[in-house]
């Protein structure tokens, strides 16, 4: 049996957790598969793409600085195109290569899993670079009212104008719509290099739930102050997983084993 071979293309990527848990997935289903790391410079990523495709490489994560250029060799869904990102390349169908935006959808599995309902809620998201353009149009796609906040509020206004029934706002309007939230996300890196947050713990109350999409650490900040205000608390990891687990799917057409997935990943952070 031939050996199917997945990876990530990105630069760097040495410090990436997505082949531990991919991995774990394979041989948890007794595929005969493996995923690997590419690591082209940034002038050689067509070339790198037809390359994998030319190899028979089965699928292909990608990751900084490569998720934007990606669009333009490939032939993007929908989602991948509003966006403006592509994060997972299948190389299965007879003509180009299809791209996709998995980071949406990582964030929708991660609250579910956590038995909250997007639709129909008043969603923050905090940040209005590519996490939460991905977020934003995912909690918009799947009924959610959503507003972006951003230290350039110009920056979220425009973000805004693209994801129906969104508004834009700077960071000082966030005590007001945390207040007024079901869904809160922090979409940026506030929290992974020092222990701060983007929200006003004061803002924060009972009736939220708060993913924070930063993974390192896991217990941030801000998901401490959510805790001790008795949100539901979901950290980055969650989502980080489920965009891997979304691109399994799409590459194996299989489910994940995502228990297995989330130990492999958890094991590592």
């Amino acid at each position: 049996m031939a050996m199917d071979v997945y990876g990530l293309l990105g630069n760097p990527v040495g410090h990436s957790l997505s082949p531990p848990m991919h991995e774990a997935a394979y041989d948890e289903l007794g595929l005969e598969a493996r995923y690997v790391t590419f690591e082209p410079d940034e002038d050689d990523l067509t070339d790198a793409i037809g390359g994998a495709d030319a190899l028979g490489i089965a699928g292909l994560n990608v990751t900084i600085p490569f998720k934007q250029a990606a669009l333009e060799i490939v032939a993007p869904e929908d989602l991948a195109t509003r966006i403006g990102a592509v994060n997972t390349i299948d190389f299965s169908g007879s003509g180009p290569p299809t791209g996709y935006n998995t980071d949406a959808v990582g964030a929708l599995r991660a609250l579910r899993d956590h038995e909250v309902d997007v639709e129909g809620a008043h969603a923050v998201v905090v940040g209005a670079g590519g996490a939460g353009r991905a977020i934003a149009f995912g909690l918009a796609d799947a009924g959610a009212t959503v507003a972006i906040a951003n230290r350039t509020e110009q920056k979220a206004r425009a973000l805004a104008d693209e994801v129906p029934r969104a508004t834009g706002h700077g960071l000082a309007d966030l005590e007001e719509l945390v207040g007024n939230a079901d869904v809160l996300v922090n979409a940026t890196s506030v929290g992974m290099e020092e222990d701060a947050t983007p929200v006003p713990a004061d803002a924060l109350h009972g009736e939220l739930a708060v993913l924070d999409a930063v993974y390192r650490p896991l217990e941030t900040r801000l998901l401490r102050d959510a805790a001790d205000a008795g949100a539901t608390t979901v950290d980055g990891a969650w989502m980080l997983l489920y965009q891997g687990v979304e691109a399994f799917e799409i590459w194996t057409g299989r489910d994940a084993p995502v228990g297995v997935m989330n130990e492999a990943l958890r094991s590592r952070l």
